[in-house]
């Protein structure tokens, strides 16, 4: 699993077998891996917890791969040796999925500029329109004032006693 997205990129996460056992527990992690052999059949659970993180959301991405591959080639298993066609399909089956491998790594690492980069676009035009406001009002006070400067004040004048 990998958080995406929000907060410190970081959740807590258990795995249970179907008996309710504990497989795997880790607090405030970015991201990690877990390799295990089930035991049993049945539902296994898991859950990805925010508790300590109440106002930000996350995104998490998690990848089960279930069991081994079936064999590229039906008499792969037998006991003579591989044709050279057949070792050369072999190895560029596995380059391809190691290319898948590093295609998922670069398109959760784009996911995670995205949102940075969205993030900081929302709040750049936040700023943006504050400032627009902000200079508005000066600039109305401004013209307020100086006609201020330039307007006729009328003065009363009193006579005193005759």
């Amino acid at each position: 699993f990998q958080v995406i997205t929000g907060g410190h990129y970081d959740v807590d996460c258990r795995l249970e077998d179907p008996d309710g056992i504990v497989l795997y527990k880790e607090m405030k992690k970015q991201y990690d891996s877990f390799t295990f052999t089930t035991s049993r059949n049945g539902t296994y659970k898991f859950c990805f917890s925010n508790e300590f993180s109440t106002f930000t959301h996350k995104i998490v991405y998690f990848d089960f791969q279930v069991g081994e591959d079936p064999p590229l080639f039906p008499s792969e298993n037998r006991v003579t040796a591989l044709t050279q066609m057949e070792s050369a399909c072999v190895s560029i089956h596995e380059a391809l999925k190691s290319v898948i491998d590093y295609q998922t790594h670069f398109r959760l690492r784009e996911a995670q500029g995205r949102s940075r980069a969205e993030d900081l676009n929302t709040r750049v035009a936040y700023w943006s329109i504050g400032e627009a406001i902000i200079l508005l009002v000066v600039s109305i006070g401004q013209v307020f004032l100086l006609k201020s400067f330039f307007s006729d004040k009328r003065t009363t004048t009193t006579r005193v006693g005759s």
